[in-house]
């Protein structure tokens, strides 16, 4: 029985650490996000389900949805929209440069 329990709990982690590497991931890739705005959402998170030991799911829903939410709510609207024109202008400049380098063969 205690096997049944470890691996209960085991799978639980797991699903913790899952949950969190993906909410680390969708964050980082929001505009205007840096390091330490992921490690303080990390950070909150990670005490808020240590001291109610909730699950992060039960607690902040999907990892996706929250990441949105947070970067909504911890970066400036401002930084938020340099951030995302700075990324259509790099899409732009990379897009051409992969065109030209299909063009001549490279």
């Amino acid at each position: 029985m205690a096997k049944k329990v470890q691996s209960a709990q085991a799978v639980e982690e797991k699903d913790r650490e899952k949950w969190m590497a993906r909410f680390q991931v969708r964050l980082a890739m929001q505009p205007g996000v840096d390091r330490a705005i992921v490690l303080k959402a990390v950070k909150d998170v990670t005490t808020h389900c240590a001291e109610t030991g909730e699950h992060p799911r039960a607690a902040f829903g999907d990892p996706d949805a929250c990441a949105v939410e947070t970067a909504a709510r911890l970066v400036p609207a401002d930084q938020a929209e340099r951030a995302r024109r700075r990324n259509v202008v790099t899409n732009a400049i990379d897009s051409v440069s992969k065109r030209a380098g299909d063009i001549a063969g490279l």
